[in-house]
């Protein structure tokens, strides 16, 4: 029997891994490498597309390292997989954040095993240069973060205050 929220994975996964790779796609067919184009002009001082590649992880941080990447996303995605698969009923918050961070890592794999380095373009100038895939990492990490805050966060209330029924759950 399937659980409820079984479905978001997958489908949440594939979005943003479409999304991931015909962006990418979009700027290596458009851009020459190092190619900026600035889609709002008067922006163009704080945000281009610039076509760049990185063989390190986030940020361009231990670069020539993509075979260990590799082997890291593979790993990654295989957690997140027997962890979804391990979760209650409901728990959406926590789905979707999943979700996000496998669409990131196999994203930013897919590009590894095709090219040998990332893809990236967004670049605000005053950060390193990211992509799609890089976003959904961050930003699922980020919700799972708050998702564990606010739990914790309501079990040290409720053990304050001596209750016995905790702060609702994060569904």
């Amino acid at each position: 029997m399937l659980k409820k929220g079984w479905w978001v994975l997958p489908l949440v996964t594939t979005l943003l891994l479409i999304l991931d790779q015909l962006t990418k796609w979009l700027v290596v067919s458009s851009l020459a490498l190092h190619e900026a184009w600035a889609p709002i002009p008067s922006l163009a001082a704080f945000f281009e597309i610039r076509h760049v590649t990185n063989t390190g992880a986030a940020f361009g941080l231990f670069q020539n390292g993509s075979n260990l990447f590799v082997i890291v996303s593979f790993i990654v995605s295989a957690i997140i997989i027997y962890y979804y698969s391990r979760l209650p009923d409901g728990k959406w918050p926590l789905r979707f954040s999943l979700a996000m961070q496998l669409a990131g890592a196999v994203g930013n794999l897919i590009d590894r095993l095709r090219w040998g380095y990332v893809v990236d373009f967004l670049d605000f100038h005053f950060w390193p240069v990211f992509n799609v895939a890089d976003t959904c990492i961050v930003c699922g990490v980020v919700l799972l973060g708050g998702i564990l805050f606010y739990e914790e966060r309501c079990a040290a209330q409720a053990a304050h205050v001596h209750e016995t029924k905790p702060c609702p759950p994060a569904d």
